[in-house]
């Protein structure tokens, strides 16, 4: 798989909740939790289950940070 995105993560599907239209994936990367929410179609295409090795593939052009007062 080759994409222009630089910020991959690998990590492991730890669960999968299919609604109507929407899927959450929950995805271990070196313990930590990313969750990504993509379209049922996508999800059942994709074929991804528990236990599913995937990469979190993430693009965005804004990262905002916060600190408390």
């Amino acid at each position: 798989m080759r994409t222009s995105a630089r910020n991959q993560l690998g990590g492991m599907v730890t669960s999968v909740t299919i609604g109507a239209v929407m899927a959450e994936v929950v995805v271990n990367v070196d313990g930590v939790s990313v969750v990504a929410v993509i379209t049922k179609e996508s999800a059942e295409r994709l074929s991804l289950a528990e236990g599913s090795k995937v990469s979190a593939i993430i693009k965005a052009t804004d990262v905002m940070i916060g600190v408390d007062d």
